[in-house]
C-alpha cells in the first residue's frame, strides 16, 4: 500500500496542478529519504526548474523536470503526496516540501519511512539500479499482448508471488492480487505452472478490471492512503475478498478463508476459487 490504483489516483489529481509550474524551493527535511543524488545536488537541480510531466510507472510517481531529470517518488507503505496551501500546518513526518511559483506546496509525508525519493535522468536511474526493472502495466491497452499469461504459466512459484513480483507485472500489490484471483476464480496459493491457458487468461483479464474499478473509486483507504488533496479513497467498500477473512463470500455465501502467503495476509474463497 499504496498500489497501482492509489498511485494512479494521486498522479491524476496532481497532474493538472503541477504541469507548467516552476519549483521555487525544495525543503528536504529528512535527507535519508533521498536515495539517489545528494541533498545539495537535489536542491540545485529542482529549484528553478519547471514541471513538464507527471506520470506513473508501476508504483513510482515521475515528475519530469525542465533540466531533463526526473524527480521520482515511491510512497512505500505509508507515504502520501499531497498538494496544500503554504499556510496549512505541516503534518508530523513530512520529509519533503516542494514550493511552486503559485505558492502552493507539494508535501511528501511518510511515517514509517519505507518510501524513497530519487533524482536523475531516467536512463541513469535504471542503469544504477535505483529504479527496478518493471513488468507490463495492467492499465496499458497492450497488456493483453504483453506475454504476461505465458510468463505466469511458466513459473513454479505460487500465483500470488508472481502477481506481487514487479518485474512480472507493474503496480500489483497485496490487495489487488487477492481481488484479481477472486475475479478469475483462481486460488492464490496455486503453483502458477499448474494453471490452464483458460485460467491464466482469466487472470490476465481480471487484473485490469480490478485496477480500473479501484481507480474509478479513487483507491483503497484502510488507514494511511490519501489522494492528492488529502482525502480518502472509496474502493474499500467494493472489495470482494481482501480484508474480509471469515465473512461470507459475495458469490457463493461460503466463509472466506484467511491465511498468509510469503508473509502477506491472503484471503480467498475455497469454494469459488480452485
Amino acid at each position: 500500500m499504496p498500489e497501482l490504483p492509489e498511485v494512479e489516483t494521486i498522479v491524476r489529481d496532481l497532474r493538472p496542478h503541477l504541469v507548467g509550474r516552476t519549483l521555487t524551493r525544495a525543503d528536504l527535511i529528512r535527507a535519508s529519504v533521498l536515495r539517489f543524488a545528494d541533498p545539495a545536488t537535489f536542491q540545485a537541480r529542482t529549484e528553478g526548474h519547471r514541471v513538464g510531466s507527471v506520470r506513473r510507472r508501476g508504483k513510482f510517481i515521475h515528475l519530469g523536470l525542465s533540466g531533463g531529470e526526473h524527480l521520482v517518488i515511491h510512497l512505500g507503505m505509508t507515504g502520501t503526496l499531497t498538494l496544500q496551501r503554504r499556510d496549512e500546518p505541516r503534518a508530523v513526518h513530512t520529509h519533503l516540501v516542494l514550493e511552486m511559483d503559485d505558492r502552493r506546496q507539494l508535501r511528501y509525508r511518510d511515517p514509517r519511512r519505507f518510501g524513497r525519493i530519487l533524482l536523475g535522468r531516467p536512463g541513469q536511474l535504471e542503469r544504477s539500479g535505483a529504479l527496478p526493472r518493471l513488468g507490463p502495466e495492467p492499465l496499458s491497452p497492450n497488456f493483453a499482448q504483453s506475454g504476461f499469461a505465458e510468463a505466469l504459466r511458466g513459473s513454479g512459484r505460487q500465483v500470488k508471488a508472481v502477481l506481487l513480483d514487479q518485474a512480472m507485472v507493474a503496480g500489483c500489490g497485496n490487495i489487488y492480487a487477492d481481488e484479481a484471483c477472486f475475479l478469475a476464480r483462481v486460488r492464490p496459493d496455486r503453483r502458477a505452472h499448474t494453471l490452464s491457458r483458460a485460467e491464466a487468461g482469466r487472470l490476465l483479464l481480471a487484473l485490469p478490471v480490478v485496477m480500473r474499478e479501484a481507480v474509478r473509486l479513487r483507491g483503497t483507504s484502510f488507514s494511511d492512503f490519501r489522494d492528492g488533496f488529502g482525502a480518502k479513497g472509496e474502493a474499500y467498500e467494493a472489495l470482494f475478498v481482501y480484508g474480509r477473512g471469515g465473512l461470507p463470500c459475495v458469490r457463493c455465501g461460503g466463509t472466506l478463508q484467511q491465511t498468509r502467503l510469503g508473509g502477506r495476509t491472503t484471503v480467498y474463497c475455497n469454494r469459488c476459487q480452485s
